[in-house]
């Protein structure tokens, strides 16, 4: 079978969007890449977060701290506000 994927440093988005997240209320994390390949302290904030494998999703409180991992692994996941 071929490979459909190469990885290289220059190739993949040029920038990623800005995490719109509201400012109060619950937001939804939903890791959308792997883990693998990435350095160990990615690892450990995905864990942080809640997120133990690939698709997992977590509902979380909007906080300084939880915009501050998710800055680390903006690449990696994916936030939706929560209604209600």
């Amino acid at each position: 079978m071929p490979r459909t994927f190469v990885w290289h440093p220059s190739k993949g988005p040029a920038k990623t969007p800005k995490l719109q997240a509201p400012t109060d209320g619950k937001v939804k994390v939903t890791q959308v890449r792997s883990a693998i390949g990435h350095s160990w302290r990615m690892r450990a904030t995905l864990a942080a977060l809640g997120l133990r494998h690939h698709q997992a999703s977590v509902v979380q409180q909007d906080s300084a701290s939880l915009r501050g991992q998710l800055k680390k692994v903006r690449h990696l996941v994916q936030v939706t506000p929560v209604e209600g």
